[in-house]
């Protein structure tokens, strides 16, 4: 194949691959970004209800609105709220009081609406349930140690313990209980809360946080130890939002009003049940309790597995689509740059090796906190790229300091400028290797992204996060882990493909011999 034919097939694949991510940005900018208002949950079933309930009576006032489900801990939603990301989303006033306010101690109700207040911040009034904190364990252990209250485990420093990672960190959670029981118990991990439970059904766990209304406490005949030194404050269920919501749609805001006072503990606590157990939409479950509490008429529609999954396929590929093409912009470049000054490229190679360690969780949320609360496509991408550059730099750099020095002092004598010898000579004699980081940085994108669910950029990150949360392990490996493994084998199989146009013949020809 020639220069000028192996330049044309370049250009065609860079065009292609434009014109793809382009239209499938501006559709997912025309479907999925544009909303009147921004409804978020946090990631337990009973929050995605409460979300889903607020999402059902904003549209039936006709306003356009977007659920972000089950996203990650309190700070993260809260900070969302804050900084206007989200408009508004189900909290707790224990969880304000204990983990949101911890700057500001408030006394009362009417205090923690002040200083909300001040900070452009609206509490409802109680949706009409008190779902507290408690500690819960297996029957049959609880009576083999004759537990029945939280005091009770002070004398059994054995117990294995298991809570949420915000419950061990929190000052209403595990530090709490610590101080005000004095509990001896040093076998404490974090787990994620529906693994919690499995755990102690298989018998590797004998205690954890629950939530009042949790389902799983009659699914899996929990005990739930008495408070005796009343620890744990009230947690009434409440809506949290903007206050220029109330400008920007009014309307809106009342209807969401109409969630006070509407709901029991039983009746949450049996659309729990509904959707943990008998794996009903949290959508369904939620509108078929509006349309019998308040007479809407609202018909869900549920999303097909196929549907589902089309969308999920179309999320997760702008996020690697976006993610890569970006760090091939900026990766070969920096490798170019590693290659020509040794003592640059040593800090450039390091640079990028360090940001490779960073454990991807961790460096997820800090893109959150960077962005200052931003959720969604943005902090993901952000961290996917910074993750795509280590394979792609060292791969650039390996690449061209492995051409023979012959040919380099040959393309020199010849008299070509360094940027012709670049482009006509080294470029396409490392573009095997260049090509390769790309399909490593690509392949390792595609499993990095399911990380994304955690705050609400969509992917197949957000059916295994959903399945976790209600034990469904149908829906984490159909929906979810599958699609990912095999997302990464088409993205593998097409770079082998692409390969063929990209890669000099020769080259070809030389390693396949």
């Amino acid at each position: 194949m020639s220069n000028r034919a192996i330049l044309r097939s370049r250009t065609v694949i860079i065009g292609v691959a434009i014109v793809l991510l382009g239209g499938l940005a501006i559709w997912l900018a025309t479907h999925y970004f544009q909303a009147k208002v921004k409804i978020a949950s946090k990631s337990f079933t009973e929050s995605v209800i409460l979300g889903d309930m607020a999402q059902e009576l904003v549209r039936s006032t006709g306003d356009t609105t977007r659920h972000r489900r089950g996203l990650g801990g309190t700070r993260l939603v809260w900070a969302a709220l804050l900084n206007g990301e989200i408009d508004v989303y189900p909290e707790y006033t224990g969880t304000i009081a204990k983990e949101i306010l911890t700057d500001r101690p408030v006394k009362d109700e009417a205090e923690m609406r002040a200083v909300l207040s001040a900070q452009g911040i609206v509490m409802s009034q109680s949706l009409g349930f008190n779902n507290p904190y408690a500690l819960g364990m297996k029957e049959e252990v609880a009576d083999k140690y004759k537990i029945t209250k939280i005091s009770d485990l002070a004398k059994h420093p054995k117990l294995r313990f298991g809570f949420t990672s915000e419950f061990l960190s929190r000052a209403d959670g595990w530090p709490a209980l610590q101080a005000a029981y004095g509990l001896p118990q040093t076998d404490v991990r974090g787990l994620d809360h529906a693994l919690a439970y499995q755990a102690l059904e298989a018998g590797t766990l004998d205690l954890t946080d629950l939530y009042a209304t949790d389902a799983e406490i009659q699914k899996f005949h929990l005990r739930v130890l008495e408070d005796d030194r009343h620890v744990f404050p009230a947690y009434y269920a409440v809506l949290l939002y903007r206050a220029d919501l109330e400008k920007r749609a009014p309307e809106a805001v009342q209807a969401l009003l109409k969630m006070q006072s509407l709901i029991t503990a039983p009746e949450m606590s049996l659309m729990n049940w509904r959707v943990t157990e008998h794996n009903v939409p949290a959508m369904t479950a939620a509108a078929e309790f509006l349309n019998v509490k308040l007479g809407l008429t609202t018909k869900v529609h549920a999303e097909g597995p196929w549907e589902k999954l089309l969308w999920n396929t179309l999320n997760h590929l702008f996020l690697v689509a976006v993610s890569l093409l970006a760090a091939i912009v900026v990766a070969i470049p920096l490798g170019i740059l590693a290659a020509r000054k040794p003592a640059t490229g040593q800090v450039i190679l390091a640079t990028a090796g360090v940001l490779q360690t960073i454990p991807s969780l961790a460096l997820l949320v800090f893109m959150v906190w960077a962005l200052q609360g931003t959720l969604g496509a943005e902090p993901a991408i952000i961290a996917l790229f910074l993750y795509s550059l280590l394979p792609i730099v060292r791969n650039t750099y390996t690449g061209l300091n492995d051409i023979p020095l012959s040919l380099r002092e040959s393309a020199e004598a010849l008299g070509l400028p360094p940027g012709e010898r670049l482009r006509s000579i080294e470029l396409p004699m490392a573009s095997r290797a260049i090509l390769a980081g790309i399909k490593i940085s690509a392949v390792i994108n595609v499993g990095n992204a399911t990380l994304g669910g955690l705050i609400g950029a969509g992917g197949y990150g957000q059916p295994i996060f959903d399945g976790l949360r209600r034990n469904n392990m149908q829906e984490i490996f159909l929906q979810g882990a599958l699609p990912a493994a095999i997302m990464a084998l088409l993205v593998q199989g097409l770079f082998e493909l692409a390969e063929k146009g990209l890669v000099p013949k020769g080259l070809r020809l030389k390693t396949e011999g």
